[in-house]
């Protein structure tokens, strides 16, 4: 029994074969979002990483010139 899978998975085109037929089958499963979606998922993506960077810069401001304060002194 071992020997008999072992067999078939020594050749690599079948393995290859098998591979793309699957992929495929799931390819044809997925299901794509329209303009209109990608294009509202990408401002939203934009936008949030606009504020996160925003907060990030702002943070950054107060702690360096809290050092700044702190160095000085």
């Amino acid at each position: 029994m071992a020997e008999a899978a072992e067999k078939k998975s020594r050749n690599p085109f079948r393995s290859m074969a098998k591979f793309f037929r699957e992929l495929k089958s799931e390819m044809k499963k997925v299901v794509w979002p329209n303009r209109k979606q990608v294009i509202n998922n990408t401002l939203i993506v934009l936008a949030v990483t606009v504020i996160i960077g925003a907060f990030i810069w702002i943070l950054d401001a107060i702690f360096q010139y809290g050092l700044f304060q702190f160095i000085t002194r």
